[in-house]
């Protein structure tokens, strides 16, 4: 059969994930590999969670772990995140939070959601790479969101126009953003809320990294700064996504949306359209373990990556040629490397991969035009001070040619 006759013309924007085929390097033992942006393995609680598991699963709850759930998800693990929003400057209820399969369900939904073929989405330049996947499949238009920009909102809306529809959201990655490693000043999302006001538009507040603070003074969210300008979350026009994939456990697909009880409402008529509910007893599970590990899990997180975050950082230092520059994170688990002109990243893997056994992401795919090619991504999560040290040495040494 030739399927290419049955395709939705949404399909045609669709891509592998340049990360997701990088990841099927992790399993060559020769290979540094900065190119995975995923939690070290060896961090996971798993003691914690086999006793969960035991528990979820033994006794009269047994059943109910097993079952078919409410779409909203488990009630007491949204009331534990509830109570977890609150602490950020969020005070909402159960109803506000609906919880997803991972913070990219709730992304998909979103664009689902709010995105009709050729509306526009304001985002970063470079933003996610999962972003975009999660976007494309509702054929929108892209333009680039920088909040330390003088531009207008009626600039926007004129672009919008000319693409054939109008702008419906903005999506930022503000704390230790996926691939930059950089964090939104409060100033900055301050703006972002007047853009969105002014437009009339939502914004989708990805906070996937949100706990994995390691220097620095918090900011607080940009729903919590809506909130403390409206009063009341069902006001605000902010959707948090959040997720205990980078805090936790990523295989357990548990994450979560955070907004007005309106949208939720609307979100969970997609979720059961889509798949139900989220795995009942993943959920139970992780409520377990939150509540009895989150706070000092974090912690022993923040200690590991905060190390390797600055190994990398003073390896960057000793062995990168002039005209390289990258970011320095205050958190999170990247760092962002800009080549000098004229080099690209993804011809810099090729032959990386062939003579100096090196893996990293290159930028080109994080921006929605395919533009910047001579940028790259690193990943400090899962590589220990000696394949930091090696790694650099032998990058800066191709680098350098």
């Amino acid at each position: 059969m030739d399927w290419t006759q049955v395709l939705a013309t949404r399909s045609s924007r669709m891509k592998a994930s340049e990360i997701r085929e990088l990841l099927k390097l992790l399993d060559q033992p020769d290979i540094i590999s900065f190119a995975g942006g995923i939690p070290d393995p060896a961090l996971f609680p798993t003691d914690a969670f086999r006793d969960a598991f035991s528990a979820a699963l033994t006794g009269p709850q047994a059943g109910a772990a097993l079952q078919y759930s409410v779409s909203e998800g488990h009630r007491p693990l949204r009331d534990w995140i509830a109570g977890e929003m609150g602490k950020l400057g969020i005070p909402c209820t159960t109803d506000n939070i609906l919880i997803t399969s991972g913070s990219q369900q709730a992304l998909d939904y979103l664009g689902k959601l709010m995105v009709s073929p050729n509306d526009t989405i304001l985002l970063g330049w470079p933003t996610y790479l999962g972003a975009l996947g999660a976007f494309n499949a509702y054929e929108p238009s892209y333009d680039r969101l920088d909040p330390n920009s003088n531009r207008s909102a009626e600039s926007f809306a004129e672009t919008a126009a000319a693409a054939g529809g109008r702008v419906k959201f903005a999506y930022l990655s503000v704390d230790f953003a996926n691939p930059t490693g950089e964090t939104l000043a409060r100033t900055a999302r301050e703006k972002v809320i007047d853009l969105a006001d002014e437009m009339d538009i939502a914004i989708v507040e990805d906070a996937a990294y949100q706990t994995l603070r390691y220097d620095g003074e918090a900011v607080p969210p940009i729903l919590a700064l809506e909130i403390a300008r409206k009063g009341s979350i069902e006001d605000c026009r902010t959707l948090y996504c959040g997720s205990f994939s980078k805090s936790l456990a990523p295989g357990l697909r548990v994450g979560w949306v955070c907004a007005a009880a309106d949208v939720i409402s609307r979100l969970v008529l997609m979720k059961q359209a889509a798949d139900l509910h989220s795995a009942t007893t993943n959920q139970i599970v992780t409520d377990l373990v939150a509540r009895d590990q989150f706070e000092s899990h974090v912690a022993k997180l923040r200690t590991v990556y905060k190390a390797r975050r600055d190994h990398m950082l003073a390896a960057l230092a000793r062995e990168m040629p002039e005209g390289v520059s990258w970011t320095k994170p205050e958190g999170g688990m990247f760092v962002w490397v800009t080549l000098p002109q004229g080099m690209d990243g993804a011809d810099l893997l090729a032959q990386s991969l062939k003579t100096e056994r090196v893996a990293f992401v290159p930028g080109r795919a994080f921006f929605a035009d395919g533009s910047n090619g001579n940028t790259l991504r690193l990943s400090f999560s899962c590589a220990n001070e000696t394949a930091i040290d090696e790694g650099i040495k032998r990058l800066g040494r191709l680098i350098r040619g």
